[in-house]
């Protein structure tokens, strides 16, 4: 087990290294920086040139990198060019409010998922699992951003209700939180819940087509035996793996709802330090994500062995 931690850390730190040239790179791919955007195309060329020197743009890629992966894993972010503010604070925050949103979706859309694709893996074929699965149809198909412009006119029409413009934490407010997350996290449930509820009929359906469960059914044991006997263990492993690409999709796909809502996530500050060409910032919310995805990626390996002891971390 410790050689497997220590094999898989050591993977991950090279993925983590990768991942930050990457994030480098992509930053700067953006046409235009921030001295474009102060001083505009027609600026002066001396002032444009001090002001690359003052942000440190007039230096070879390869010492930018250096001087900000050296900062980097000390915790220190830099400061936004536009802002003037930590950026590992900016980041902190608004990572927090997109967690909380990610957290809240998975939750709610494998409480719906899960049970949903139970039961149309084990009545497939039946009436049941046609409505779920064309349920799960219209919602792989239904883009996030739709789904979010419709509930919102929809609910606002209907009750007059909208939600709150200015984000309240759950200390501050936990009723005033819960609203404005409300419409967001549903339009993510809808996309996530048909996700996970066909590929849980997938799983389910496979197995029951296992020859050790034709041979457990036909000496007469229950369905609902056979299955947290002999089918859950089977599918909780690949479910596991499919829930945290759910929670690193959900992370990458709060641009729209954070955006659509005026929420001050990850996704909106990104958004935001692209407009500006705010580097540090877009650097930093780049880095932060990608470090949470190689960590539920590293979580769910370590999970293996905790729900399956067959699993040999070797």
């Amino acid at each position: 087990m410790s050689r497997y931690l220590l094999r898989r850390a050591g993977a991950s730190l090279l993925t983590a290294v990768l991942a930050s040239m990457l994030v480098f790179l992509i930053v700067r791919a953006v046409p235009g920086d921030v001295v474009a955007q102060m001083l505009g195309q027609s600026g002066d060329p001396a002032a444009a040139q001090s002001l690359r020197a003052f942000f440190g743009l007039d230096q070879p890629l390869w010492q930018q990198y250096l001087a900000w992966i050296g900062h980097a894993v000390t915790g220190d972010l830099g400061a936004s060019w536009v802002r003037g503010q930590p950026v590992a604070g900016m980041v902190g925050s608004a990572f927090l409010v997109t967690a909380e949103i990610g957290v809240l979706t998975l939750l709610l859309a494998t409480a719906i998922g899960i049970p949903l694709g139970i039961v149309a893996g084990i009545h497939e074929g039946g009436v049941v699992d046609v409505i779920v699965q064309g349920l799960n149809l219209l919602g792989l198909a239904a883009p996030v951003f739709w789904v979010g412009l419709m509930l919102l006119v929809a609910v606002s029409s209907a009750t007059g209700w909208s939600p709150p413009m200015i984000y309240a934490t759950p200390g501050e407010s936990l009723g005033d939180n819960l609203q404005m997350l409300a419409l967001p996290v549903v339009a993510l449930v809808v996309l996530q819940a048909a996700a996970c509820s066909q590929f849980v009929r997938q799983n389910v359906v496979s197995a029951f087509r296992q020859d050790y469960v034709r041979t457990a059914l036909a000496k007469g044991l229950p369905v609902r035996l056979v299955f947290f006997k002999h089918i859950l263990r089977n599918i909780l492993i690949p479910l596991v793996t499919f829930m945290g690409l759910i929670f690193i999709q959900i992370l990458g796909g709060v641009v729209i709802v954070e955006s659509l809502f005026a929420i001050p996530g990850i996704g909106r500050l990104l958004l935001t330090a692209i407009e500006t060409r705010d580097y540090p910032v877009l650097q930093g919310a780049l880095l932060v994500v990608m470090m949470c995805a190689l960590l539920v990626n590293l979580a769910i390996d370590l999970l293996y062995r905790v729900i399956d002891p067959r699993v040999r971390l070797s």
